[in-house]
């Protein structure tokens, strides 16, 4: 006669009651990933094997699995709190260097700029160069870094990847007659007699300094003709205020309006001196392009004025996307990146070995460690940024479990006071 199988019951029960009171006590912790326990018979074994009709010693625990199911997504109001929305994991790393992964998305800067969850957690991922560009291999993510300025760098006005320039669409009044004086950029007056109409663009240098660059329209003796002339207007502190520039284009318009099919741009060069930064700057370079550009019947109107350079800015903010690109807006109206977000998978995550704090250690139950970028698979879902990963316990089902193992304790005791009972029974007999 044995206690030996309602012990073993009443340790087994007492060890699905711990999990289950683990998983109510993380039904509020971000990330967290319930656990079931898996029971498992025992049998006593001998040399030649168990017998024709074996009594079991009872049970035992095999293990204690988490479910790495998914959990709801609550918004929050951080763009720093991320939350991923099907397979993977965050791969954070300590100040050592040691990995760890997490399914809670709860962080933050710190002083040195790192992406950092509450435990100080430095988030991996790819880092973005100084134009953007995005390249492996994964580090530490940091969106200020002392060693490199974080204000975006000015371009100046035709040195886009598309040489753009200046790019204008106006039409031209045809009813407009020939000026009765030689152009002269300095007569302003209302009724400006040396040209008939004028407008005017920013552009910016390689510093980054804005100049307003302005062109006069003159109309020609000749037929549908009309010249183009420009000045540029420094800003303060520059050695030269205003720079007549003189003619620079020449517009001759079909009988429809339209300018001819091989109509070329010109390419308009203004020195340092000119810019009034002698030795200071770069000299600009840029197409002065008025493709589209009519002469109708009808009043002047600049359809579209616009230009490729611009000048510095400063960080003002950041978003991230679904497929974890973080992206930097800036105060002149740019953006760029600053880096990705990596996850981590496996193909076992169960033999992942909990450490506390929400974070997981790979182990050789695990398998290696694959990464990818958010939405690029299946087991590596997008991200949502401004919201986080609830904990999947499902307090339901838990409060159920638990009473399941009240009972299986309360019978697993009273088999343990039945053996008492006999075995008193026994020790009674004279």
């Amino acid at each position: 006669m044995s206690f030996q199988q309602g012990l073993s019951g009443l340790n087994a029960s007492s060890r699905a009651l711990d999990t289950i009171g683990n998983n109510i006590a993380n039904s509020g912790t971000v990330g967290f990933k319930n656990s079931t326990t898996v029971f498992a018979d025992v049998f006593a074994a001998s040399l030649v094997g168990a017998g024709a009709a074996p009594i079991g010693l009872g049970a035992k625990v095999a293990t204690v699995a988490q479910q790495f199911t998914q959990g709801n997504i609550s918004v929050t109001n951080n763009p720093l709190d991320l939350a991923i929305n099907g397979g993977g994991f965050f791969e954070v790393q300590t100040v050592a260097g040691d990995p760890l992964y997490t399914r809670n998305g709860q962080f933050q800067l710190d002083k040195s700029g790192y992406v950092v969850n509450a435990d100080g957690l430095r988030l991996m991922g790819y880092a973005a160069d100084a134009n953007g560009a995005i390249s492996a291999p994964t580090t530490a993510l940091r969106l200020f870094d002392p060693a490199s300025s974080s204000d975006a760098a000015p371009q100046a006005t035709g040195t886009s990847v598309s040489a753009a320039g200046v790019e204008a669409n106006i039409n031209l009044d045809s009813r407009e007659a020939e000026p009765a004086n030689a152009f002269d950029p300095a007569d302003t007056s209302p009724a400006a007699d040396t040209y008939n109409k004028s407008t005017a663009v920013t552009v910016y240098d390689s510093l980054g300094n804005p100049h307003i660059y302005s062109l006069y329209f003159v109309k020609t003796a000749t037929t549908n003709e009309w010249e183009v002339y420009a000045t540029v207007s420094n800003p303060a502190g520059a050695a030269v205020d205003v720079t007549a520039l003189g003619l620079v284009d020449t517009l001759t318009f079909e009988t429809d309006g339209s300018l001819p099919a091989g109509y070329t741009p010109p390419s308009i060069t203004i020195s340092d001196t000119d810019l009034g930064y002698a030795g200071g700057v770069d000299a600009m370079t840029f197409p002065l392009d008025f493709t589209g550009s009519t002469q109708y019947g009808a009043s002047f109107t600049v359809n579209s004025l616009v230009q490729d350079g611009f000048t510095s800015g400063k960080l003002a903010g950041f978003s991230i996307g679904n497929d974890g690109i973080i992206l930097g807006r800036y105060t002149n109206g740019q953006s760029k990146n600053l880096g990705q977000v990596v996850l981590a998978s496996f193909r076992n995550p169960q033999g992942l070995q909990p450490l506390g704090n929400n974070v997981w250690m790979a182990t050789s139950m695990s398998g290696p460690v694959m990464e990818g970028t958010p939405g690029s698979s299946g087991q590596h879902g997008p991200i949502q940024s401004a919201a986080l990963e609830d904990s999947n316990v499902d307090l339901t089902k838990e409060l159920v479990d638990m009473i399941t193992q009240q009972r299986a304790y309360q019978a697993n005791a009273q088999t343990i006071k039945t053996q008492d009972s006999i075995l008193q029974t026994l020790v009674n007999l004279r």
